[in-house]
């Protein structure tokens, strides 16, 4: 069984490994700068989606498609497998604050 922290490593890895693979992507495909393809990699996991930036050519699109589709799910499995690790270590130090 994993550990905490190590549960809590790779989720925030596999979210700093998408938005890295995201902003490489879009500073090539797009032409943007590196703040504004890290920018548009953000705001899009986080499905705010501001409109300010988007991908003008069809391989753009497509590439957005695919990133938003396996991006938001990987978000929601490294925020849940994040906030249930608090959980359960929050739920054991009441246990054992309890049977002192």
């Amino acid at each position: 069984m994993k550990s905490i922290s190590s549960k809590i490593t790779a989720a925030v890895s596999a979210i700093i490994t998408w938005v890295a693979i995201g902003t490489i992507s879009f500073h090539f495909l797009e032409d943007w700068t590196w703040i504004q393809a890290l920018y548009y990699s953000v705001v899009t996991l986080t499905t705010v989606g501001y409109g300010d930036l988007v991908p003008t050519t069809d391989l753009s699109r497509l590439i957005a498609i695919i990133y938003i589709i396996f991006g938001v799910g990987i978000m929601l499995t490294s925020l849940g497998s994040i906030s249930s690790s608090f959980l359960k270590n929050r739920r054991a130090r009441i246990i054992r604050k309890r049977k002192k």
